[in-house]
């Protein structure tokens, strides 16, 4: 296993506390370049954009924020941002920087809101402790799902009234609601057989549950306040899963992620067919995808208590890069930092009162290379080779040029 370095990093100022799933990176305002997007203890929402180390946008909440997320969420193809609280309080935020006319012109500017309220709050049961927006079940539209400390996974899908033309006229209606035998820690989805969308939620001791969508003609006739227990179904549809037979420790929790351009620590397939497992000496907490390769196929991301943080591959190549704190919270996706482009990033939030945003995290490729293989596949080096007398298959003459060389070329740079 190989270590890699990153430098190229800013420093944002952030003095609150939070938990583990209040923070992500996305498109908060739809300008095509992501934000970095925290919430706090104090019910405080905070957007980074660029390299600025103060926030650009600070919103406040009701409650201690406990979950954050950006995408389509009322299925408008634009996307809001949502903070969900510990007390159950839904907010959701519309960060877009609005084209505004100027008097007497065709021209336009922007204008950012001013308005500091949410543009839509609802209360939906308490204690929330992971959300999830997307297409749980494969119509096109996208679904809310929320995780909660007591077992319990919902599904919420935004409605309106077919006239409504201004975002936020609708609510959260309730879908359905599963009971799970362990605690929540992650949820995701992956593509599954025939390449529909299964929703799954990590349980202890490396297991897993698939959740099923059937959603029902009950679920319809159901109250319209989400937040009341007679609105919810009995508990049902969950299909349990452990990743093999043997006995697992059901205190160790479990985190996983789908979609990762084929099927993770231990990485599957959808047939539950294990290609792989990695044991690692540090306690992990967080779990990413992100692909810092560019060949299309994301890695995954590792990330534990210490800052040890592991990228892994398909084929199970390791290499690990270590953050100098203590890690509060992490993320991992595509930030726009300085160069006006979105960027593969790593996320730190340390406890000295600062995030740590690490961008352009590239590597050329995953696998250790030797140089004299690299070398052999050009097509002049064994031109320049004979050029100096040097046998091809005569190794040792050839390590010994190249030191000569790597050795000139060092005491040059340093004079």
């Amino acid at each position: 296993m190989r270590s890699v370095s990153y430098v190229q990093r800013i420093s944002l100022d952030f003095s609150g506390t939070l938990f583990p799933h209040a923070i992500c990176l996305g498109d908060a305002d739809n300008d095509s370049l992501n934000e970095l997007v925290v919430g706090d203890t104090s019910g405080k929402l905070h957007v980074y954009k660029n390299d600025d180390a103060r926030a650009w946008l600070t919103r406040t909440c009701v409650g201690m924020v406990t979950c954050v997320g950006v995408g389509d969420v009322c299925n408008r193809g634009k996307n809001l941002t949502v903070a969900v609280g510990a007390e159950g309080w839904f907010h959701l935020f519309d960060l877009t920087a609005p084209l505004v006319a100027k008097p007497d012109s065709s021209l336009q500017e922007v204008q950012f809101w001013d308005d500091q309220k949410p543009l839509f709050t609802q209360h939906i049961p308490a204690n929330p402790k992971v959300i999830l927006i997307s297409d749980i079940d494969g119509d096109g539209r996208n679904e809310l799902v929320v995780g909660y400390t007591d077992r319990v996974v919902r599904a919420f899908r935004w409605e309106e009234p077919l006239e409504s033309t201004e975002m936020g006229n609708g609510q959260l209606v309730l879908l359905k609601k599963w009971l799970l035998e362990g605690q929540v820690d992650s949820l995701s989805v992956n593509m599954g057989p025939g390449s529909t969308p299964e929703l799954m939620v990590s349980q202890p001791g490396c297991g897993y549950a698939i959740l099923l969508c059937s959603w029902t003609q009950e679920v319809a006739d159901r109250p319209e306040d989400p937040g009341t227990p007679s609105s919810e179904g009995p508990p049902r549809d969950v299909v349990l899963h452990l990743t093999s037979g043997r006995i697992h420790n059901k205190n160790v929790s479990t985190h996983l992620i789908g979609n990762i351009s084929r099927g993770t620590l231990k990485l599957m397939d959808s047939t539950e067919q294990l290609l792989w497992s990695v044991q690692v000496d540090h306690q992990l907490f967080a779990l990413q995808k992100l692909d810092v390769t560019g060949d299309g196929q994301e890695e995954v991301v590792a990330c534990a208590w210490d800052g040890q943080t592991y990228i892994i591959d398909h084929n199970r190549t390791v290499v690990r890069f270590q953050f100098d704190e203590n890690v509060n919270a992490f993320c991992a996706g595509h930030y726009a930092c300085k160069d006006g482009k979105n960027s593969p990033s790593l996320v730190y939030v340390s406890f000295n009162h600062k995030i740590y945003v690490y961008w352009r995290v590239e590597l050329e490729c995953m696998k250790s290379t030797n140089l004299l293989k690299v070398l052999e596949e050009r097509p002049e080096y064994h031109t320049l080779l004979q050029g100096l007398g040097v046998a091809a298959d005569d190794v040792q003459a050839i390590r010994q040029l190249i030191q000569e060389v790597l050795y000139r070329e060092m005491l040059h740079m340093s004079e």
